[in-house]
Protein backbone atom coordinates (compact mmCIF):
# COMPACT_ATOMS: atom_id res chain seq x y z
CA UNK A 1 0.00 0.00 0.00
CA UNK A 2 3.06 2.19 0.66
CA UNK A 3 4.07 1.60 -2.71
CA UNK A 4 1.20 2.24 -4.22
CA UNK A 5 1.01 5.63 -2.40
CA UNK A 6 4.81 6.57 -3.24
CA UNK A 7 3.78 5.59 -6.89
CA UNK A 8 0.86 7.91 -6.67
CA UNK A 9 2.80 10.88 -5.45
CA UNK A 10 5.23 10.84 -8.55
CA UNK A 11 2.23 10.46 -10.85
CA UNK A 12 1.47 14.03 -9.25
CA UNK A 13 4.53 15.13 -9.14
CA UNK A 14 5.40 14.55 -12.70
CA UNK A 15 1.83 15.83 -13.86
CA UNK A 16 2.91 19.22 -11.67
CA UNK A 17 5.62 19.60 -13.38
CA UNK A 18 4.36 19.13 -16.96
CA UNK A 19 1.38 21.31 -15.65
CA UNK A 20 4.22 24.27 -14.51
CA UNK A 21 5.77 23.62 -17.82
CA UNK A 22 2.29 23.90 -19.82
CA UNK A 23 1.65 27.13 -17.94
CA UNK A 24 4.89 28.82 -18.43
CA UNK A 25 4.36 28.10 -21.96
CA UNK A 26 1.40 29.70 -21.98
CA UNK A 27 2.66 32.64 -20.27
CA UNK A 28 5.11 32.87 -22.76
CA UNK A 29 2.67 32.95 -25.50
CA UNK A 30 0.56 35.18 -24.00
CA UNK A 31 3.10 37.95 -23.37
CA UNK A 32 4.46 37.19 -27.44
CA UNK A 33 0.60 37.99 -28.15
CA UNK A 34 0.27 40.82 -25.92
CA UNK A 35 3.55 42.75 -27.66
CA UNK A 36 2.07 41.52 -30.97
CA UNK A 37 -0.82 43.06 -30.12
CA UNK A 38 0.59 45.87 -28.89
CA UNK A 39 2.59 46.51 -32.19
CA UNK A 40 -0.53 45.84 -34.28
CA UNK A 41 -2.40 48.88 -32.19
CA UNK A 42 0.82 50.94 -33.09
CA UNK A 43 0.66 50.24 -36.51
CA UNK A 44 -3.18 50.79 -36.85
CA UNK A 45 -2.69 53.86 -35.27
CA UNK A 46 0.42 55.01 -37.24
CA UNK A 47 -1.99 53.92 -40.78
CA UNK A 48 -4.86 56.01 -39.45
CA UNK A 49 -2.52 59.56 -39.55
CA UNK A 50 -3.34 61.73 -42.35
CA UNK A 51 -2.77 64.94 -43.01
CA UNK A 52 -5.97 66.17 -39.87
CA UNK A 53 -4.33 64.49 -37.16
CA UNK A 54 -0.33 64.72 -37.61
CA UNK A 55 2.29 67.21 -39.61
CA UNK A 56 2.18 64.59 -42.79
CA UNK A 57 1.19 67.04 -45.71
CA UNK A 58 -2.22 66.66 -47.37
CA UNK A 59 -0.70 65.01 -50.66
CA UNK A 60 0.65 62.24 -48.64
CA UNK A 61 -2.93 61.25 -47.70
CA UNK A 62 -4.32 57.49 -49.88
CA UNK A 63 -7.75 58.32 -49.46
CA UNK A 64 -8.64 62.25 -48.80
CA UNK A 65 -10.57 62.70 -45.28
CA UNK A 66 -14.39 63.17 -46.13
CA UNK A 67 -14.58 67.03 -45.70
CA UNK A 68 -16.73 67.81 -42.14
CA UNK A 69 -20.53 68.47 -43.12
CA UNK A 70 -21.43 72.41 -42.31
CA UNK A 71 -24.25 72.68 -39.84
CA UNK A 72 -26.77 69.93 -39.42
CA UNK A 73 -25.75 67.28 -41.86
CA UNK A 74 -25.51 70.38 -44.89
CA UNK A 75 -22.77 70.41 -47.54
CA UNK A 76 -22.65 73.80 -49.64
CA UNK A 77 -23.25 73.09 -53.20
CA UNK A 78 -20.79 73.96 -56.11
CA UNK A 79 -20.48 77.06 -57.35
CA UNK A 80 -21.47 80.67 -56.46
CA UNK A 81 -23.02 81.00 -52.79
CA UNK A 82 -25.92 82.80 -51.98
CA UNK A 83 -25.67 86.43 -50.58
CA UNK A 84 -22.16 86.21 -52.39
CA UNK A 85 -21.44 89.28 -54.58
CA UNK A 86 -21.31 88.50 -58.22
CA UNK A 87 -17.68 88.35 -59.82
CA UNK A 88 -17.43 89.90 -63.14
CA UNK A 89 -14.58 91.12 -65.53
CA UNK A 90 -14.33 94.94 -65.34
CA UNK A 91 -15.13 96.96 -68.57
CA UNK A 92 -12.00 97.83 -70.99
CA UNK A 93 -11.49 101.67 -70.63
CA UNK A 94 -11.82 102.91 -74.09
CA UNK A 95 -8.01 103.82 -74.38
CA UNK A 96 -7.73 99.76 -74.16
CA UNK A 97 -9.75 98.60 -76.86
CA UNK A 98 -7.92 98.59 -80.06
CA UNK A 99 -10.98 97.98 -82.72
CA UNK A 100 -14.34 98.87 -82.03
CA UNK A 101 -17.39 97.45 -84.30
CA UNK A 102 -20.77 98.83 -84.09
CA UNK A 103 -24.12 96.96 -84.92
CA UNK A 104 -27.04 98.72 -86.15
CA UNK A 105 -30.67 97.97 -87.08
CA UNK A 106 -31.42 98.67 -90.81
CA UNK A 107 -35.11 98.23 -89.69
CA UNK A 108 -37.55 97.19 -87.30
CA UNK A 109 -37.51 92.83 -86.47
CA UNK A 110 -41.44 93.56 -86.59
CA UNK A 111 -42.60 95.55 -89.08
CA UNK A 112 -40.15 97.21 -91.58
CA UNK A 113 -42.58 99.64 -91.79
CA UNK A 114 -41.97 101.21 -88.14
CA UNK A 115 -39.76 103.77 -88.07
CA UNK A 116 -36.32 103.57 -85.96
CA UNK A 117 -34.95 106.39 -83.71
CA UNK A 118 -31.38 105.58 -81.96
CA UNK A 119 -31.20 106.09 -78.20
CA UNK A 120 -27.89 107.27 -77.35
CA UNK A 121 -28.02 105.58 -73.70
CA UNK A 122 -29.28 102.63 -74.90
CA UNK A 123 -27.37 99.94 -75.75
CA UNK A 124 -25.76 96.28 -75.28
CA UNK A 125 -21.86 96.12 -75.12
CA UNK A 126 -20.26 92.31 -75.32
CA UNK A 127 -16.05 93.11 -74.58
CA UNK A 128 -14.36 90.15 -76.60
CA UNK A 129 -10.52 89.95 -76.16
CA UNK A 130 -8.43 87.26 -78.54
CA UNK A 131 -4.80 86.32 -79.57
CA UNK A 132 -3.35 87.67 -82.70
CA UNK A 133 -2.71 85.27 -85.51
CA UNK A 134 0.71 86.16 -84.58
CA UNK A 135 1.42 87.42 -80.74
CA UNK A 136 5.36 88.35 -81.49
CA UNK A 137 7.56 90.78 -83.45
CA UNK A 138 10.51 90.00 -85.11
CA UNK A 139 13.19 92.50 -84.80
CA UNK A 140 16.07 92.11 -87.33
CA UNK A 141 19.26 94.36 -86.29
CA UNK A 142 22.00 94.64 -88.87
CA UNK A 143 25.12 96.38 -87.46
CA UNK A 144 26.87 97.72 -91.19
CA UNK A 145 30.76 96.46 -91.77
CA UNK A 146 32.89 99.18 -93.17
CA UNK A 147 36.65 98.02 -94.63
CA UNK A 148 38.98 100.33 -93.32
CA UNK A 149 42.08 101.60 -95.05
CA UNK A 150 44.43 102.32 -91.99
CA UNK A 151 43.54 99.32 -89.97
CA UNK A 152 43.56 97.04 -93.02
CA UNK A 153 40.22 95.10 -91.65
CA UNK A 154 36.55 95.36 -90.92
CA UNK A 155 34.98 97.39 -88.63
CA UNK A 156 30.93 97.01 -87.61
CA UNK A 157 28.70 99.39 -85.86
CA UNK A 158 27.97 98.11 -82.13
CA UNK A 159 25.41 96.42 -81.34
CA UNK A 160 23.11 98.10 -78.32
CA UNK A 161 24.17 96.15 -75.15
CA UNK A 162 20.23 95.47 -74.59
CA UNK A 163 20.12 93.47 -77.71
CA UNK A 164 22.88 91.29 -77.36
CA UNK A 165 22.81 90.57 -73.82
CA UNK A 166 19.20 89.13 -75.30
CA UNK A 167 20.13 87.10 -78.23
CA UNK A 168 17.18 85.36 -79.98
CA UNK A 169 14.59 86.52 -77.40
CA UNK A 170 13.83 90.32 -75.97
CA UNK A 171 12.81 90.69 -72.35
CA UNK A 172 9.25 90.17 -72.69
CA UNK A 173 9.76 86.56 -74.02
CA UNK A 174 12.00 85.95 -71.78
CA UNK A 175 10.02 86.94 -69.10
CA UNK A 176 7.19 84.88 -70.19
CA UNK A 177 9.57 81.45 -70.04
CA UNK A 178 10.40 82.40 -66.64
CA UNK A 179 6.96 82.74 -65.33
CA UNK A 180 5.88 79.49 -67.48
CA UNK A 181 8.59 77.65 -65.44
CA UNK A 182 8.06 79.21 -61.84
CA UNK A 183 4.40 80.47 -61.90
CA UNK A 184 2.94 77.63 -64.10
CA UNK A 185 5.48 75.08 -62.91
CA UNK A 186 6.01 74.22 -66.41
CA UNK A 187 8.67 71.40 -68.07
CA UNK A 188 11.25 72.44 -70.84
CA UNK A 189 9.71 69.88 -72.86
CA UNK A 190 6.00 71.64 -72.35
CA UNK A 191 7.08 74.89 -73.00
CA UNK A 192 8.77 73.80 -75.78
CA UNK A 193 5.61 72.43 -77.34
CA UNK A 194 3.84 75.83 -75.87
CA UNK A 195 6.16 77.93 -78.23
CA UNK A 196 5.82 75.33 -81.40
CA UNK A 197 2.21 75.17 -81.19
CA UNK A 198 1.22 78.66 -80.17
CA UNK A 199 3.64 80.89 -80.70
CA UNK A 200 4.81 79.10 -83.92
CA UNK A 201 8.46 79.17 -82.73
CA UNK A 202 10.92 76.64 -82.31
CA UNK A 203 13.64 76.53 -79.76
CA UNK A 204 15.42 73.97 -77.85
CA UNK A 205 15.35 72.82 -74.43
CA UNK A 206 18.68 73.92 -74.01
CA UNK A 207 17.98 77.72 -75.14
CA UNK A 208 14.96 77.55 -72.74
CA UNK A 209 16.98 76.84 -70.13
CA UNK A 210 19.47 79.55 -70.57
CA UNK A 211 16.80 82.17 -70.85
CA UNK A 212 16.14 81.20 -67.34
CA UNK A 213 20.11 81.39 -66.35
CA UNK A 214 19.54 84.94 -67.81
CA UNK A 215 16.68 85.11 -65.73
CA UNK A 216 18.69 84.26 -62.42
CA UNK A 217 21.30 86.09 -62.65
CA UNK A 218 18.89 89.18 -63.25
CA UNK A 219 17.36 87.99 -59.85
CA UNK A 220 20.62 88.24 -58.03
CA UNK A 221 20.98 91.01 -56.97
CA UNK A 222 16.97 91.55 -55.44
CA UNK A 223 17.61 88.53 -53.64
CA UNK A 224 20.79 89.14 -51.93
CA UNK A 225 19.34 92.08 -50.37
CA UNK A 226 16.12 90.17 -49.39
CA UNK A 227 18.71 87.60 -47.63
CA UNK A 228 20.88 90.43 -45.57
CA UNK A 229 17.73 91.44 -44.31
CA UNK A 230 16.31 88.19 -42.84
CA UNK A 231 18.48 88.92 -39.43
CA UNK A 232 16.94 92.28 -39.09
CA UNK A 233 13.43 91.10 -38.93
CA UNK A 234 11.48 91.46 -35.85
CA UNK A 235 9.73 88.59 -36.40
CA UNK A 236 9.87 85.84 -38.78
CA UNK A 237 7.88 82.14 -39.78
CA UNK A 238 9.96 79.28 -41.16
CA UNK A 239 9.63 76.16 -42.30
CA UNK A 240 11.11 73.84 -44.48
CA UNK A 241 10.40 70.51 -46.76
CA UNK A 242 12.58 68.14 -49.12
CA UNK A 243 13.57 69.02 -52.78
CA UNK A 244 15.02 66.41 -55.11
CA UNK A 245 18.32 66.42 -57.09
CA UNK A 246 19.52 63.68 -59.24
CA UNK A 247 18.73 61.04 -56.38
CA UNK A 248 20.43 63.33 -53.41
CA UNK A 249 18.14 65.21 -50.93
CA UNK A 250 18.12 68.58 -50.40
CA UNK A 251 15.69 70.99 -48.18
CA UNK A 252 14.23 74.12 -49.32
CA UNK A 253 13.98 76.53 -46.22
CA UNK A 254 10.71 79.40 -46.44
CA UNK A 255 11.66 82.72 -44.32
CA UNK A 256 8.20 84.63 -44.13
CA UNK A 257 8.96 88.16 -42.95
CA UNK A 258 6.06 90.74 -43.15
CA UNK A 259 6.63 92.55 -46.49
CA UNK A 260 8.78 89.34 -48.44
CA UNK A 261 9.06 85.87 -48.73
CA UNK A 262 12.55 83.93 -49.04
CA UNK A 263 13.39 80.42 -50.34
CA UNK A 264 16.61 78.76 -49.68
CA UNK A 265 17.69 75.60 -51.12
CA UNK A 266 20.33 73.71 -48.65
CA UNK A 267 21.74 70.25 -48.52
CA UNK A 268 20.90 70.51 -44.52
CA UNK A 269 18.04 70.67 -42.59
CA UNK A 270 19.55 71.04 -39.39
CA UNK A 271 20.20 73.95 -37.45
CA UNK A 272 23.41 75.16 -39.42
CA UNK A 273 21.29 76.86 -41.60
CA UNK A 274 19.65 79.24 -39.49
CA UNK A 275 22.82 80.04 -37.95
CA UNK A 276 24.09 80.51 -41.49
CA UNK A 277 20.95 82.64 -42.29
CA UNK A 278 20.03 84.24 -39.39
CA UNK A 279 23.33 84.51 -37.05
CA UNK A 280 23.97 83.76 -33.43
CA UNK A 281 22.55 87.87 -32.72
CA UNK A 282 19.44 87.18 -34.15
CA UNK A 283 17.03 89.58 -32.11
CA UNK A 284 13.80 89.03 -33.82
CA UNK A 285 11.31 86.18 -32.72
CA UNK A 286 10.70 82.68 -34.69
CA UNK A 287 7.61 80.96 -35.46
CA UNK A 288 7.83 77.11 -36.34
CA UNK A 289 7.18 73.68 -35.48
CA UNK A 290 8.22 71.61 -33.20
CA UNK A 291 11.29 70.54 -35.46
CA UNK A 292 14.87 70.02 -33.06
CA UNK A 293 16.61 72.52 -35.34
CA UNK A 294 14.52 75.51 -34.21
CA UNK A 295 14.58 74.27 -30.94
CA UNK A 296 18.41 74.08 -30.58
CA UNK A 297 18.88 77.41 -32.79
CA UNK A 298 16.61 79.24 -30.19
CA UNK A 299 17.96 77.83 -26.84
CA UNK A 300 21.72 78.40 -27.88
CA UNK A 301 21.06 82.01 -29.22
CA UNK A 302 17.95 82.99 -26.90
CA UNK A 303 15.52 83.63 -29.39
CA UNK A 304 12.22 84.06 -28.35
CA UNK A 305 10.38 81.11 -30.41
CA UNK A 306 6.49 80.33 -30.95
CA UNK A 307 5.36 76.82 -31.71
CA UNK A 308 2.64 76.48 -34.34
CA UNK A 309 -0.97 75.50 -32.25
CA UNK A 310 -2.36 74.17 -35.87
CA UNK A 311 1.00 71.03 -35.47
CA UNK A 312 -0.31 70.67 -31.69
CA UNK A 313 -3.55 70.62 -32.57
CA UNK A 314 -2.98 68.01 -35.09
CA UNK A 315 -1.20 65.90 -32.78
CA UNK A 316 -3.49 66.16 -30.25
CA UNK A 317 -6.21 64.87 -32.94
CA UNK A 318 -4.20 61.72 -33.57
CA UNK A 319 -4.24 60.82 -29.31
CA UNK A 320 -8.37 61.46 -29.67
CA UNK A 321 -8.70 58.48 -32.20
CA UNK A 322 -5.31 56.12 -30.67
CA UNK A 323 -7.29 52.29 -29.31
CA UNK A 324 -6.16 52.73 -26.29
CA UNK A 325 -9.04 54.15 -23.80
CA UNK A 326 -6.27 56.55 -21.52
CA UNK A 327 -4.74 58.04 -24.61
CA UNK A 328 -8.52 58.99 -25.88
CA UNK A 329 -9.21 60.54 -22.91
CA UNK A 330 -5.84 62.38 -22.18
CA UNK A 331 -6.58 63.61 -26.00
CA UNK A 332 -10.30 64.70 -26.02
CA UNK A 333 -9.54 67.13 -22.51
CA UNK A 334 -6.88 68.60 -24.01
CA UNK A 335 -8.23 69.24 -27.53
CA UNK A 336 -11.13 70.89 -25.64
CA UNK A 337 -9.09 73.19 -23.90
CA UNK A 338 -7.12 74.33 -27.32
CA UNK A 339 -10.77 74.47 -28.67
CA UNK A 340 -11.13 76.70 -26.19
CA UNK A 341 -7.90 78.89 -26.59
CA UNK A 342 -9.17 79.40 -30.32
CA UNK A 343 -12.91 80.13 -29.93
CA UNK A 344 -11.52 83.08 -27.48
CA UNK A 345 -8.82 84.19 -30.70
CA UNK A 346 -11.84 84.07 -33.02
CA UNK A 347 -14.27 86.13 -30.90
CA UNK A 348 -11.29 89.02 -29.87
CA UNK A 349 -13.58 91.91 -32.11
CA UNK A 350 -16.72 90.99 -30.06
CA UNK A 351 -14.85 91.33 -26.79
CA UNK A 352 -13.12 94.12 -24.55
CA UNK A 353 -9.78 94.04 -24.04
CA UNK A 354 -10.33 92.77 -20.71
CA UNK A 355 -12.58 90.26 -21.30
CA UNK A 356 -10.63 89.31 -24.36
CA UNK A 357 -7.13 88.59 -21.91
CA UNK A 358 -9.60 86.78 -19.29
CA UNK A 359 -10.80 84.43 -21.79
CA UNK A 360 -7.36 83.96 -23.24
CA UNK A 361 -6.04 83.19 -19.44
CA UNK A 362 -8.96 80.74 -18.61
CA UNK A 363 -8.37 78.72 -22.01
CA UNK A 364 -4.65 78.73 -21.11
CA UNK A 365 -4.97 77.37 -17.78
CA UNK A 366 -7.40 74.12 -18.85
CA UNK A 367 -4.88 73.85 -21.44
CA UNK A 368 -1.98 73.41 -19.01
CA UNK A 369 -3.59 71.62 -16.66
CA UNK A 370 -5.13 68.74 -19.49
CA UNK A 371 -1.21 68.62 -20.74
CA UNK A 372 0.04 68.26 -17.45
CA UNK A 373 -2.42 65.47 -16.07
CA UNK A 374 0.03 63.06 -15.56
CA UNK A 375 2.10 65.41 -13.46
CA UNK A 376 -0.26 67.43 -11.39
CA UNK A 377 -2.35 64.29 -10.90
CA UNK A 378 -0.42 61.03 -10.59
CA UNK A 379 -2.78 59.05 -8.61
CA UNK A 380 -5.12 58.95 -11.98
CA UNK A 381 -2.16 57.01 -13.57
CA UNK A 382 -1.62 54.24 -11.89
CA UNK A 383 2.26 53.45 -11.52
CA UNK A 384 3.58 52.37 -15.11
CA UNK A 385 0.24 52.66 -16.87
CA UNK A 386 1.10 56.11 -18.02
CA UNK A 387 0.98 55.81 -21.63
CA UNK A 388 4.36 56.33 -24.06
CA UNK A 389 2.17 59.14 -25.96
CA UNK A 390 1.08 60.97 -22.38
CA UNK A 391 4.44 60.79 -21.29
CA UNK A 392 5.79 62.58 -24.54
CA UNK A 393 3.50 64.95 -24.85
CA UNK A 394 3.18 66.00 -21.13
CA UNK A 395 7.51 66.38 -20.85
CA UNK A 396 7.10 68.44 -23.89
CA UNK A 397 5.15 70.18 -21.95
CA UNK A 398 6.85 70.71 -19.14
CA UNK A 399 10.21 71.92 -20.97
CA UNK A 400 8.88 73.58 -24.12
CA UNK A 401 5.10 74.77 -22.70
CA UNK A 402 5.90 78.45 -22.90
CA UNK A 403 6.36 78.36 -26.10
CA UNK A 404 2.89 77.59 -27.51
CA UNK A 405 1.62 80.94 -25.52
CA UNK A 406 3.79 83.35 -26.03
CA UNK A 407 0.98 85.25 -28.91
CA UNK A 408 -0.78 85.90 -25.73
CA UNK A 409 1.87 88.69 -24.42
CA UNK A 410 3.08 89.27 -27.83
CA UNK A 411 0.08 90.34 -30.01
CA UNK A 412 2.32 91.02 -33.14
CA UNK A 413 3.48 87.11 -33.47
CA UNK A 414 0.71 84.55 -34.84
CA UNK A 415 0.08 81.22 -33.06
CA UNK A 416 0.16 79.09 -36.05
CA UNK A 417 2.82 78.78 -38.78
CA UNK A 418 0.27 78.73 -41.47
CA UNK A 419 1.82 81.68 -43.23
CA UNK A 420 4.79 79.74 -43.39
CA UNK A 421 3.07 76.88 -44.75
CA UNK A 422 1.09 78.35 -47.15
CA UNK A 423 3.71 79.93 -48.84
CA UNK A 424 5.53 76.53 -49.19
CA UNK A 425 2.29 74.86 -51.20
CA UNK A 426 3.10 75.63 -54.37
CA UNK A 427 7.06 75.19 -53.95
CA UNK A 428 5.86 71.54 -53.23
CA UNK A 429 3.43 71.65 -56.24
CA UNK A 430 6.47 72.11 -58.02
CA UNK A 431 9.02 69.71 -56.43
CA UNK A 432 5.75 66.74 -57.72
CA UNK A 433 5.81 68.19 -61.31
CA UNK A 434 9.13 69.28 -62.56
CA UNK A 435 11.16 66.72 -60.64
CA UNK A 436 13.37 68.83 -59.24
CA UNK A 437 16.93 70.39 -60.08
CA UNK A 438 20.08 69.17 -61.53
CA UNK A 439 22.54 71.36 -60.11
CA UNK A 440 23.52 74.38 -58.63
CA UNK A 441 22.82 76.48 -61.06
CA UNK A 442 19.17 74.99 -60.83
CA UNK A 443 19.47 75.66 -57.40
CA UNK A 444 19.81 79.24 -57.66
CA UNK A 445 17.27 79.83 -60.31
CA UNK A 446 14.58 78.34 -58.46
CA UNK A 447 15.25 79.88 -54.73
CA UNK A 448 15.44 83.03 -56.30
CA UNK A 449 12.10 82.28 -58.93
CA UNK A 450 9.81 81.09 -56.23
CA UNK A 451 11.27 84.00 -53.67
CA UNK A 452 10.01 86.73 -56.45
CA UNK A 453 7.07 85.20 -57.27
CA UNK A 454 5.96 84.43 -53.65
CA UNK A 455 6.65 88.09 -52.43
CA UNK A 456 4.81 89.68 -55.32
CA UNK A 457 2.00 87.42 -54.00
CA UNK A 458 1.71 89.12 -51.06
CA UNK A 459 2.49 92.31 -52.04
CA UNK A 460 -0.86 91.93 -54.47
CA UNK A 461 1.24 92.77 -57.81
CA UNK A 462 2.40 91.13 -60.67
CA UNK A 463 5.20 88.52 -60.81
CA UNK A 464 5.27 88.61 -64.21
CA UNK A 465 5.57 92.40 -64.38
CA UNK A 466 8.52 92.61 -61.75
CA UNK A 467 9.95 89.36 -63.48
CA UNK A 468 10.14 91.46 -66.99
CA UNK A 469 11.16 95.16 -65.43
CA UNK A 470 14.38 93.09 -63.72
CA UNK A 471 15.29 91.34 -67.17
CA UNK A 472 14.86 94.78 -68.83
CA UNK A 473 16.73 96.86 -66.73
CA UNK A 474 19.58 93.70 -66.65
CA UNK A 475 19.66 93.47 -70.28
CA UNK A 476 20.09 97.55 -70.66
CA UNK A 477 22.75 97.80 -67.84
CA UNK A 478 20.27 99.72 -65.79
CA UNK A 479 20.04 98.92 -61.71
CA UNK A 480 17.58 95.74 -61.03
CA UNK A 481 14.42 97.10 -59.35
CA UNK A 482 13.86 96.29 -55.47
CA UNK A 483 11.54 93.70 -54.18
CA UNK A 484 10.45 95.70 -51.80
CA UNK A 485 7.66 98.46 -52.33
CA UNK A 486 9.14 101.17 -50.29
CA UNK A 487 12.84 101.19 -52.24
CA UNK A 488 13.27 102.41 -55.35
Amino acid sequence: MLFGWKKRCRHLEAENARLKAHTAQLEARLTEYQAKNQQLIQALAAARKNSRNSSKRPSSDIVKPPPKPLGKGKRRKIGAQPGHPKHEHPAFTPAQIDRPISYELEHCPVDASHRLVALADQQKIIQQVELVEQPFVVTEHTAQGYWCEGCQCIHYEAFPTAVVAGGLCGPRLTSLVCYLKGKLHGSYSGIQDFFRDVLSLEVSRGYLAKLNQKAAQAFAQPYAQLLALLPQQAHLNVDETGHKENGHRYWTWCFRAKDFILFKIHASRGSDVLFDILGQNFQGSLGADFWGAYRKYARQCGVLIQFCLAHLIREVKYLCEFPDPSVQRYGQVLLAGLKELFDALHRRAELSAKAFALALATAEAKVWDAALDPVLHPRRYPHGKVHRLIENLAHRFCLHGEGYFHFITHPEIQPTNNSAEQAMRFVVMDRHMTQGTRSQRGRDFCERLWTVIATCSIQKRSAYKWIHAAIRAHFNGRPIPSLLLDSS
